[in-house]
């Protein structure tokens, strides 16, 4: 069982901001291992976070691509975790808003072991056993590619767990082969009691690029020299779009994958790419607050420009263009990153994937039993078709998947809901809970 240890709020008056000392912090045992998940940690004093030298975002052709920060984050003065509001009546209300997650137990426990151990005795907790047959695992073990494939499927079989245990359904697990090479285990909860669908997928592919998938890659400031017209590549991940019946339960979206291409020399590129991030369907303060800054809590042991660099891109990411707002409010969001080193990058992106359960689950358990009318239900079906204008016209993955010879239809497409709306020139009037959504889905706005 889960144990929550709520310190108590302290406030300290410096100019007119108020810096928070921990808020909540929970302490979770399973199976032996203590894991730590501090939603908001303190400062013993503000200070204020400069650019640090060698840190730009540099634009190449339509995308964005991180280049070497050239910086040691792992020592001197940068303390993880400030929350900095100003007034009484922010102090009153985050102050509320913890004890609700204290109520919905916002540390929410993680399956995911602390250090590697052996493949095979890792595999027995997951969905189903790899994708990779196990004795090839085994074999080349340190590799990045079996590394990254055991990190997708204890992911997969975390969150999996954790919504069967709010939900009480069990996930139908089906697994898939590729016959041009690899293949994948899709994970889905269909029209169950908390969720109308719910899909974990993990995919381990590999072969020859194709010519549409390299396009795009190219398109994004990629250099990619064949040998005979052909690139060799290896593509994992671990992909969900969770749609909960309740329409103040907002949909989440992860995804975490690592790319590797042979080019003609035979050396290779490599990059790892992914995000968190949440679709309301009513805005709720306290949600929002919570979900960012558990993900700044991930980004900040790794590097103190993480989050706010891939929280704007997210919020860049993540815009219907035709509609002009974006498709929910954000989180985190990256591509392309391939420095300072592959350890040092597969790293964070083991600790965002081990976020995922406590920035999502403690929100579900919130508004598990929230009342909702017809008209709020029918709200949420029109969002729910913002989503799916998203994900058919502007998504990286479902272009690059439908792109892919061998693809498999269904586990591509599990991003979309069992049901939604379209509504000819809809807008909601003005002063209402719905157009209180729009306002943050165009202008975005920052949580914490």
């Amino acid at each position: 069982m889960s144990s929550i240890t709520l310190s108590r709020l302290q406030t300290a008056t410096k100019s007119t901001a108020r810096v928070f000392t921990p808020l909540c912090k929970g302490t979770i045992h399973h199976q032996g291992v203590d894991l730590h998940s501090s939603f908001r940690r303190p400062y013993s004093s503000f200070r204020k976070l400069t650019s640090l030298p060698l840190t730009k975002w540099f634009p190449r052709c339509v995308s964005t691509r991180l280049m070497s920060y050239g910086v040691n984050v792992t020592s001197g003065g940068y303390r993880k975790g400030v929350f900095l509001v100003t007034g009484a009546a922010t102090v009153a209300g985050i102050a509320v808003g913890v004890c609700h997650f204290q109520r919905a137990e916002m540390a929410s426990r993680i399956l995911l072991p602390e250090k590697d151990g052996d493949i095979l005795e890792r595999s027995k907790s997951f969905m189903c056993s790899p994708v990779t047959d196990v004795q090839a695992l085994q074999k080349r073990k340190d590799e990045m590619s079996t590394r990254m494939e055991m990190l997708i499927l204890e992911t997969q079989s975390a969150f999996c767990k954790a919504l069967e245990e709010v939900d009480g359904g069990s996930f139908k697990v089906d697994r898939w082969q590729r016959k041009e090479g690899g293949g994948g285990i899709s994970c889905v909860l269909q029209d169950s009691k908390v969720f109308e669908k719910a899909g974990v997928n993990v995919s381990v592919v590999y072969g020859n690029l194709p010519e549409a998938a390299a396009k795009q890659m190219r398109s994004r400031g990629k250099v990619l020299k064949a040998k005979d017209g052909k690139l060799p590549f290896c593509a994992m991940g671990v992909s969900s779009v969770i749609h909960p019946k309740n329409p103040h339960i907002p949909t989440v979206h992860f995804n975490y994958r690592y790319f590797e291409i042979e080019e003609a020399d035979g050396t290779k590129q490599w990059w790892f790419g992914g995000g968190t991030d949440l679709t309301p369907t009513y805005l709720n303060q306290e949600d929002a607050v919570h979900f960012h800054s558990t993900l700044k809590e991930a980004c900040d042991k790794h590097h103190p420009q993480y989050y706010s660099d891939f929280k704007k891109w997210c919020d860049r990411y993540f815009f219907i263009n035709h509609r002009n707002e974006r498709r929910g409010i954000g989180g985190i969001f990256f591509d392309d990153l391939d420095s300072p080193n592959q350890d040092e990058v597969f790293a964070f992106v083991k600790t965002c994937a081990r976020s995922v359960v406590p920035c999502y689950l403690p929100i579900v358990r919130k508004h598990v039993n929230d009342p909702f009318s017809p008209e709020e239900k029918a709200w949420q079906q029109l969002r729910r078709g913002r989503y799916v204008e998203f994900n058919l016209v502007y998504d990286r993955g479902t272009k690059f998947g439908l792109a892919t010879p061998g693809s498999r239809i269904e586990s591509i497409l599990m991003s979309l809901p069992l049901t939604a709306r379209w509504e000819y020139m809809h807008e909601p009037a003005k002063g209402t809970k719905e157009a209180e959504l729009m306002e943050v889905l165009r202008e975005p706005k920052d949580w914490i």
